[in-house]
């Protein structure tokens, strides 16, 4: 099941205490509606967590002010009588999450491609196209979140079994590109497995990929076939538009590698104010923080960064925000990794709000009150569409 929380009411808003500014709000929601193609719509599944008041950790639900919107009044395949679809496309998903196929699914008019995938008792993985994909320009939508070695290794299965039946065209879509961090050589004698996973989707017979918010770009370089890369921002940014946002606002950035990202989104944000937290990383899933570059005192923080995973970067970052004076915190990721023990560190009340996406399937255990998920599906649907239409990926975000 697709746990999620639903989406922030009025209590969660930017609204600083002291003072607001309703100019500075309307216009910057008139600078945000550039980058609102598609639209950001919250998921079915968190929908139906809002209406039926579901209460999580013993806490009140979130009440549901975010309404989902119809898609952009373009020419989209949905809106063709089924007869004249576009049969040469054909979209099937793995295990990994298949409620986000199924949004992105029903946003472009078809229906997933049927296919059976199994384990044997030994923990082999059985995988059957159910219906013909001879001369189709097929898509397969499989994160390789965890487990990320079995989701791995059912997406290369489910390549083989596409080349296999005669597919005109390929197109791998992973939302999460699990393997992306180790992208370098650190130390002596260390894989660089971005690498290796790039080479292993190329051999199995992947034609095309798409990505998003790969935790470094460097590592699009690493495949021999065309990668297109998309970002989980205009979600995220779409979402902010429809709240209410003091003039005291400062983007920052959990660690020096993020300044690049932090800068485009406090960008969009009219401008706003950009400060760095200098962390020096001790071993893998530690860090610590050191030093603040910037001044946060009596503003709104909004900490942005690629993933989370055990939350350790983001929360000691939280924490020194708030300690520097910073009047409240916000948290926004496009893949919410959640491992242990992030739930805790996220829940225990340093942030107001917590905003990701769903590019990974949370598990309804992985849910905490100030947990909000924001639906991508129409993000990669526009992205789908613009593939096999041979249109430009980059205009979806211009």
């Amino acid at each position: 099941m697709a746990a999620t929380a639903a989406a922030a009411g009025t209590g969660s808003s930017f609204l600083s205490p002291r003072r607001s500014n309703s100019a500075a709000s309307l216009s910057f929601r008139a600078a945000a509606s550039r980058f609102r193609s598609p639209r950001c719509v919250l998921g079915s599944e968190q929908l139906r967590v809002a209406q039926e008041g579901k209460r999580m950790g013993g806490a009140e639900p979130r009440v549901a002010a975010w309404t989902p919107k119809m898609p952009a009044p373009e020419a989209r395949l949905a809106a063709l009588p089924r007869e004249l679809r576009d049969s040469r496309m054909k979209i099937f998903s793995g295990t990994a999450n298949r409620p986000l196929a199924q949004e992105i699914a029903a946003y472009l008019g078809v229906d997933i491609g049927k296919i059976l995938i199994k384990r044997f008792a030994d923990g082999e993985i059985y995988v059957q196209l159910q219906e013909s994909v001879r001369g189709c320009d097929v898509f397969l939508i499989q994160p390789t979140c965890s487990p990320v070695n079995e989701n791995l290794m059912e997406l290369f299965i489910m390549i083989d079994a596409c080349r296999r039946a005669s597919a005109r065209s390929i197109t791998v879509v992973i939302p999460y590109f699990g393997y992306a961090r180790a992208d370098r050589k650190a130390q002596g004698r260390e894989p660089i497995t971005a690498k290796l996973a790039a080479n292993l989707l190329t051999e199995a017979g992947s034609d095309r990929v798409i990505v998003c918010d790969i935790h470094s770009t460097q590592a699009l370089g690493y495949f021999d076939i065309p990668v297109d890369h998309i970002y989980g921002q205009p979600v995220i940014l779409d979402y902010l538009a429809s709240k209410t946002i003091s003039e005291d606002l400062v983007v920052v950035s959990p660690d020096v590698g993020g300044v690049v990202r932090a800068r485009a989104f406090a960008k969009k944000l009219l401008n706003a104010r950009l400060a760095i937290v200098d962390k020096r990383r001790q071993g893998h899933n530690m860090s610590e923080v050191m030093n603040l570059i910037g001044d946060v005192k009596g503003k709104v923080a909004i900490l942005i960064d690629d993933m989370i995973d055990t939350a350790g970067t983001i929360t000691s970052a939280a924490a020194l925000l708030k300690q520097e004076g910073a009047e409240a915190v916000y948290a926004c990721c496009t893949h919410a990794v959640f491992s242990p023990p992030a739930i805790e560190r996220l829940s225990g009340g340093v942030f107001e709000e917590v905003i990701v996406t769903n590019s990974i399937l949370l598990p309804e255990d992985k849910c905490f009150p100030q947990l909000t998920v924001l639906s991508m599906a129409n993000l990669v649907a526009e992205t789908i569409w613009h593939v096999h239409r041979d249109g430009s990926v980059s205009s979806i975000f211009q």
